[in-house]
């Protein structure tokens, strides 16, 4: 029963053409077209394993990509002279505020949308404060007059901080002020400036950490500088000498982070007038931030993760092929068999018997005959009586022979 089991569960896997089908006259076209489909399928699956590799080792490397996050700056006041005019004001509360000329500034932003992004494709847009590092808000006045802060400072926190689009300032006061808006952006990955002394021989500015080691490495490939009997050695031509000498290649990484210092922040200007009513339209600033591409990620992560159905379906086709092939191969061996039976029956017939009987009798040799239908011929042959097993059937048939006259 395990064994009719295991050939239940046996499956079919060759979906070759058998060679005496394919030169066959009547069927030689579409043997070869048919062999030309198996071809191209083995090249596009070759293909298709490489490109899931590739892609898997993009997605160990976290896709990258440049977006535009816009910053918007606006303020909006209250109590002002303009805005109580002559009539008699109420009066003023300095607890609740009530009264006192005050303004708000706001900070806002979001992240811009791609154009002609799918609508699969797109996802929860981040939070604007989940790209701001630090923020420092300085305000231009004096401070015996306003004593309550101008230097505000927003350090992002670590743990479950509840992200922000934006933030607000609010202070008394009638008199212009002008505004510095400070921004350390949060770049993924974290971007450094390059120091001029390396920079301008790699011809970057601004990159990270790893891009950096990747634009030295490629430098170094590039000119030649690996010592051609030690590898591990890296050598310096006349631009690297003022920033480096000889090392090996383990140091590149250390070699790197002396010349990177951290990227210059964001700055924007600001003046509030409250003497004046507030403009009807913020002002905007477009940044551009290294973020994760999470829709690329996303797609990427289709190709490569093939649904359970997809897989069922292939080897359901794998496998309704392989039958199909083997079918073939027995209406070809049925062929032929009828074939070669019209064309000389009386021969057919004398061949098949011939071979049936020479398998009956190496069946029989071992069987209740003993050995008596093996052809006269064999028997003759010196080299069949020196076979392995004939030194014991002769002990064994001379001790039953003895045997049996006790």
């Amino acid at each position: 029963m395990d064994h009719l089991k295991t050939v239940k569960k046996r499956k079919l896997t060759d979906k070759s053409i058998p060679n005496a089908l394919a030169q066959v006259p009547e069927f030689a076209q579409e043997s070869e077209m048919y062999r030309s489909l198996l071809e191209m399928e083995r090249k596009l699956d070759w293909t298709m394993t490489r490109k899931r590799v590739e892609v898997q080792d993009a997605l160990s490397r976290n896709p990258t990509t440049t977006r535009t996050l816009r910053v918007f700056l606006s303020h909006t006041v209250s109590g002002q002279s303009w805005q109580v005019g002559d009539t008699e004001s109420d009066p003023v509360n300095f607890e609740t505020g009530q009264g006192i000329p005050a303004w708000s500034f706001k900070v806002e932003g979001r992240l811009l949308e791609l154009p002609n992004q799918r609508s699969r494709d797109k996802v929860i847009p981040r939070k604007f404060s989940t790209f701001i590092k630090k923020m420092v808000v300085e305000l231009d006045r004096d401070p015996n007059l306003y004593p309550d802060g101008n230097i505000m400072e927003w350090p992002r926190a670590q743990g479950t901080q509840p992200s922000l689009d934006g933030f607000t300032i609010r202070r008394t006061g009638d008199q212009p002020t002008r505004i510095r808006v400070i921004i350390h952006l949060e770049h993924t990955p974290e971007q450094y400036k390059v120091s001029p002394e390396l920079g301008n021989i790699l011809g970057i500015k601004e990159e990270s950490r790893i891009g950096v080691i990747q634009t030295l490495w490629n430098y170094i490939k590039i000119h030649g500088l690996q010592d051609k009997v030690d590898r591990r050695r890296i050598k310096a031509d006349d631009h690297l000498r003022p920033v480096t000498i000889p090392v090996l290649f383990q140091q590149l990484t250390e070699l790197v982070n002396r010349y990177l210092i951290p990227p210059d922040p964001v700055i924007l200007h600001y003046t509030i007038n409250p003497m004046v009513p507030p403009p009807e339209r913020p002002q905007a600033w477009d940044i551009e931030v290294k973020m994760e591409d999470t829709s690329l990620k996303n797609r990427m992560a289709v190709t490569v993760q093939a649904t359970k159905d997809s897989m069922q379906d292939l080897s359901k086709l794998d496998d309704e092929i392989a039958l199909l092939t083997q079918s073939l191969h027995n209406a070809h061996t049925k062929r032929v068999f009828l074939q070669s039976f019209a064309e000389d029956p009386a021969k057919f017939i004398q061949r098949w018997l011939e071979s049936q009987s020479r398998d009956l009798e190496s069946i029989l040799g071992s069987g209740p005959s003993e050995g008596a239908t093996i052809r006269a011929e064999e028997l003759r042959r010196s080299d069949f009586f020196r076979l392995p097993w004939v030194e014991e059937a002769v002990a064994i048939q001379e001790g039953m022979r003895l045997s049996s006259k006790q």
